[in-house]
């Protein structure tokens, strides 16, 4: 009922814009957009990996439960009522907790359920975020998605935009990777430099004293010890400067969006 009351109202809406000038409709197959990212497969696969181990471990548990039972119906015939019947309490409880488990993992509420929204979130807004610019920019006045509750018993494909979301958020991931790549080359390049200037440094030698009773110090470093000391502080410099600069682009980039 809840499905065709949205329809009516939708209908109604479009006809009065219709009459006004003509109405821009398109739809999506969200599931057709995940199965073709592959941040999707990458974050499924890691889920059923996951959920494969939750399920081992709780066939590995049963298993236990079910070696118990049959090593006291073995031994039934030695132990005494009271024995077997404390027994039996014992593994009726790990049953329990066992099921609670698997409730806890697989339940409607349970871990896989939970982190499965975890991992789709970002790519679910980043569907979203594409859809949003596309219906601006080309002035689309409804956007339906086909794998929603909305049943579409009939939609012409020339209405369907999925692969004109696919390349939005392809061209948004390679150009989130290219400048990481570039940031990435970048430091590598400062490092070099850091290493090579730390190598081409004199280090100043230190003289001993030949004295019988002069006082050693307490820790020499030596050249090497020293160069690597060196290292480390003009890296955290690079560290901190580079810190700076990623906060002022941020704050500039904030800037500009607003």
């Amino acid at each position: 009922m809840k499905k065709v009351s949205i329809l009516i109202v939708l209908f109604l809406i479009s006809s009065y814009i219709y009459s006004q000038r003509g109405v821009r409709i398109g739809y999506v197959d969200t599931e057709y957009i995940l199965q073709n990212l592959s941040e999707y497969e990458e974050t499924r696969d890691q889920l059923e990996e996951k959920a494969d181990e939750w399920r081992r471990e709780i066939e590995n548990r049963f298993e236990e439960i079910e070696n118990k039972k049959e090593a006291l119906n073995a031994e039934r015939l030695l132990l005494t009522d009271e024995l077997i019947k404390e027994k039996e309490e014992e593994i009726e409880i790990e049953r329990n907790e066992i099921l609670d488990y698997q409730q806890k993992r697989f339940g409607p509420r349970g871990d896989l359920i939970i982190q499965r929204k975890q991992l789709i979130q970002p790519i679910q807004d980043q569907i979203f975020i594409a859809i949003k610019e596309i219906a601006k920019s080309r002035k689309y006045d409804f956007i339906f998605d086909k794998s929603a509750d909305i049943v579409m018993l009939y939609s012409d494909r020339k209405f369907d935009i999925s692969d004109q979301i696919l390349r939005i958020i392809t061209r948004t991931n390679n150009r989130k990777q290219l400048d990481s790549r570039r940031e990435k080359r970048e430091a590598e390049q400062e490092d070099k430099i850091l290493v090579s200037d730390i190598e081409t440094e004199e280090i100043p030698e230190i003289e001993e004293e030949n004295t019988d009773n002069a006082k050693k110090p307490e820790k020499t470093l030596s050249p090497k010890e020293l160069r690597e000391k060196m290292l480390e502080e003009r890296k955290q410099k690079i560290l901190a400067s580079r810190k700076v600069k990623d906060s002022t682009f941020t704050k500039n980039d904030n800037n500009w969006n607003k």
